[in-house]
Order: structure tokens, then C-alpha cells, then sequence
């Protein structure tokens, strides 16, 4: 009987789920009593414009839900680069971000463990002679990147020959890389890829080269909130809310 009534009391544990938060929680992730979510439209893995110019996506989603947990209104606060998201992360523009996790943002920006895992790597034309990551690090080879980006902040530390160009966003360094007849553009799998298959001139680099951790996060100096944030991720990832929000992208 007791090794029943054990048994009970761990079926009851494990479907639980994430307690519910503490007002300290609360008060951290969302001090003015409503929650506000910066969301960047430049990485349409993690959010995207429906056919009214809603935003939706995994990070919209995300942040409804934990709205609901804390019991409070969400605000969307909509950019259009990643670089924008973190540039606004020291003027109280938002109080949780959806982010890759990047060494430089750290000093800024409390994150969870990554809940998704994407891949960074490069798009250049059919004719062109680089066919392999390593041939990319040449002088003369100019590449293309949403500024401040992760894959912009990660080039910059081990690129050494090759010219790193900045547009102001993600699809803008696209652009840039067409018009201006660029050796390649860096920037997510995803959408080098939909871009290829649009325009047959074009393919991908495979494999790329980084792992991009997209991540939640939280301006430092929130330490509950923080500590809230990690759990609510986790448990996302293990009840497969993640899973069945991404199976939805269009």
C-alpha cells in the first residue's frame, strides 16, 4: 500500500507542470502588471506577418502563454532585426525577448537554454566558386548580414579576411546581396533556402556554419524572473508545446 501511495504521489508530481509564480516572479517579468513581449519579425522561423499583418509564430505563442501563466495582459512589441531587439534591451522597451543566445548579448540579457535550434549558413549563385564554409575566408570575398545579428556577431569574431557587409536587416542583407552583386549572403537556413527555391540561380551552402540558439531572455537585474523564465522554457520543450506550435508555420 505505501509503495502505491507512492507511486500516486509521483504520477501526481510529474504531470503537475511548472508552479504557479510567486509575485516576485510576477513583478520581474512584468512590472507594469501587463507583459511585454519584443518579438523580431526578421527571423520568420521564429515569427512572421499573417495574411492581416499579424504576428504569429512560435515566439507569439510563447508569449501568450506565458502571459496566461502570469495572469497578465501581453503586449507585442514588434522589430524588424534581431539587432533592434537587443539594442532597445538597456531602455526598458520590453520586458522578455525571443533571441539567439550570443556572448556579447549576455551582458545585457538574462537567457533560458535554447528552445530551438536552428542553422546559420550562406547563399551564394550557381556559378559561384565557393562551395564549402572553409573557402569563404578569402580577401576580396564580401559577405552580406543583418547587422547585428547572431550570425553577424559570430562572422565578426572569426571571419579574418573576407569583408562583412551590414545591412539593417535580415531580408534587407538579402537584397544587398543581389543588388549589389555580392560574393554571398550569411544569415538563417530557412530562408536562404525558400529564397533559392524561389529563384533557381541561387543554392545554399551546406552544411553551414553555426548553430544558432534562438532563445528566451530577460533584461539583467530581474534574478526571479530569470529563474521563472528557465522553468516556463523547459516545461514548453517537455509537454511538446514547442513541437506543436512549430508544426503550425506556414
Amino acid at each position: 500500500m505505501r509503495s502505491f501511495r507512492l507511486l500516486i504521489v509521483l504520477l501526481v508530481s510529474s504531470c503537475a507542470g511548472l508552479p504557479s509564480p510567486t509575485s516576485d516572479e510576477v513583478k520581474d517579468l512584468a512590472p507594469s502588471s501587463r507583459l511585454r513581449a519584443a518579438i523580431n519579425l526578421g527571423n520568420p522561423v521564429l515569427a512572421q506577418r499573417g495574411p492581416a499583418g499579424e504576428p504569429r509564430g512560435v515566439s507569439v505563442e510563447l508569449a501568450r502563454e506565458l502571459g496566461r501563466r502570469l495572469a497578465v495582459p501581453v503586449d507585442l512589441v514588434l522589430y524588424e532585426a534581431a539587432g533592434r531587439v537587443t539594442d532597445a534591451a538597456r531602455t526598458n522597451a520590453w520586458d522578455i525577448a525571443f533571441i539567439a543566445v550570443d556572448p556579447q548579448r549576455s551582458d545585457d540579457i538574462d537567457f533560458t537554454a535554447p528552445y530551438v535550434t536552428i542553422e546559420g549558413t550562406y547563399l551564394v549563385r550557381n556559378d559561384s566558386p565557393l562551395r564549402r564554409v572553409e573557402d569563404f575566408d578569402r580577401d576580396g570575398i564580401r559577405v552580406s548580414v543583418g547587422a547585428k545579428s547572431a550570425y553577424d556577431l559570430y562572422l565578426s569574431r572569426t571571419i579574418r579576411r573576407a569583408q562583412i557587409v551590414r545591412a539593417p536587416t535580415s531580408p534587407g542583407a538579402i537584397e544587398l546581396f543581389v543588388n549589389e552583386r555580392l560574393d554571398a549572403v550569411a544569415g538563417v537556413k530557412n530562408p536562404l533556402d525558400d529564397f533559392a527555391r524561389a529563384n533557381p540561380g541561387y543554392r545554399v551552402i551546406e552544411p553551414g556554419f553555426m548553430k544558432i540558439e534562438q532563445a528566451m531572455g530577460t533584461p539583467r537585474g530581474r534574478p526571479a524572473g530569470a529563474r521563472y523564465l528557465r522553468a516556463f522554457v523547459e516545461e514548453m520543450k517537455a509537454s511538446g508545446f514547442v513541437a506543436r506550435v512549430r508544426a503550425t508555420r506556414p
